[in-house]
């Protein structure tokens, strides 16, 4: 493992925002440089790690995904020349829950002007009860504010009344996970400055306003989940995450084939098709130089059994928001995954709606590769922290990053008495 470490003179200082996808099999970091006059980012730095200790976007062993996570900040570190301490980082697993709540406050005599704490407090009442203290909230969607029984107010502060009332959407996770998050990334030396649902990340990348206004579900299918966001008049309406992704896939043409899964992961990015081909053919794959020889039907049916489970999970989501078959936007889909073979063609006949793969386009980049669905997220959760704040990073030197012992054990000396 590498060690981060300043220069105590003569560094420059400039604004950067970070974004860190922790995903169950790999963990991707974007790192981007905020103009000063313009305030845009420009994507910088690219850092990507193999990920252990993860099962379906939960944190199991602390030293794997903290090893990932040092390993990918070290990479986009070393391309972008910034030192990292901060970073917006995803959150997953099927533990992720979406409420409806609602709630009002007394605010005042009729000229009290709406101030950014009264919409705090309404937004505390709201859910307060009804999210279960061993739960985090994550974020507070409003759909709309009602002042003094003047309905689908989008903003009220500088309004003046004596009641306020709020319809929202809550997204929340269960404390410990995110608290095992939190600590992995800490003993890799990142601070959470804020943490995002990574189906909410990728949308942000990748969905334009309209679509958002109009009614858009995204299906972003990583390694391990799915996450299922879907967004009408502009907010963000339901999120769920299913337990199934791209390593069911591979585990499936490895037991079907009967072959390693190493090898398996090979077939599925160069030869297997979302949908079932109209002739059968032999696809060869060298392995160990040794040639190996498969046939594209016997693939075609493994994968397509695999999918359809997925998407019929993905079809209970979108009927529990009540938008299945309603979505004019239709299905954009990102992640991993969504690099397989006409696998748009597929989501358009399980869902009945439109489907495409949400390209991450518009980006300043001195990196390449930067606009593959798999990169969604991060860059998703970059945009987030460069809205928020950025930090003011420092220019790393070019030394050698010391190797030092693991991360994990850091963390843990910290805290003791």
């Amino acid at each position: 493992m590498h060690k981060r470490y300043t220069l105590d003179i003569m560094q420059e200082s400039s604004r950067y925002a970070v974004g860190i996808d922790v995903g169950t099999t790999a963990v991707r970091c974007v790192v981007a440089r905020i103009d000063e006059e313009t305030g845009k980012p420009s994507v910088v730095g690219l850092g990507k790690s193999s990920n252990r200790g993860m099962r379906k976007g939960t944190v199991v062993d602390l030293s794997g995904p903290a090893e990932a996570i040092d390993n990918a900040l070290g990479e986009a570190e070393r391309m972008s020349g910034y030192q990292i301490d901060e970073a917006c980082l995803s959150v997953n697993g099927s533990h992720i829950v979406s409420t409806h709540v609602d709630g009002m406050v007394a605010v005042g005599d009729g000229g009290h002007e709406i101030t950014h704490e009264d919409v705090l407090r309404v937004e505390e009442v709201a859910t307060m009860g009804k999210i279960p203290p061993n739960r985090e909230v994550l974020d507070v969607i409003p759909h709309a504010y009602k002042l003094d029984g003047q309905d689908n107010i989008r903003d009220p502060i500088g309004m003046t009344g004596t009641r306020l009332e709020i319809d929202a959407h809550v997204v929340s996770a269960l404390t410990p996970h995110v608290n095992n998050l939190q600590h992995a990334a800490e003993s890799a030396k990142v601070q959470p400055s804020s943490i995002v649902l990574a189906g909410v990340a990728s949308a942000r990348a990748v969905l334009s306003e309209e679509q958002k206004e109009n009614g858009v579900a995204l299906v972003d299918i990583g390694g391990a989940t799915t996450n299922v966001a879907v967004y009408e008049e502009g907010d963000l309406r339901y999120a769920a995450v299913v337990p199934m992704g791209g390593i069911n896939i591979t585990n499936d043409l490895a037991i079907g084939l009967k072959t390693d899964p190493s090898i398996a992961e090979k077939i599925k990015i160069k030869h297997a098709s979302a949908v079932v081909r109209s002739e059968n053919s032999g696809v060869s794959l060298k392995h160990d130089g040794e040639i190996l020889s498969f046939n594209t039907e016997e693939i075609d049916d493994i994968v397509e059994a695999r999918l359809e489970e997925i998407f019929e999970a993905v079809e209970k989501e979108l009927k529990r928001a009540g938008r299945a078959g309603r979505l004019p936007g239709g299905i954009v889909l990102t992640g991993g995954t969504s690099n397989l073979s006409h696998i748009d063609d597929y989501a358009k006949r399980a869902l009945g709606l439109a489907a495409r793969v949400g390209k991450t386009t518009g980006f300043k980049s001195v990196v390449d590769d930067i606009e593959g669905p798999e990169y969604a997220a991060a860059l998703g959760l970059m945009l987030f922290d460069s809205e928020s704040h950025g930090t003011s990073g420092k220019k790393k030197d070019n030394k050698q990053k010391q190797k030092g012992s693991n991360p994990l054990a850091k963390f843990v000396s910290r805290f003791r008495v």
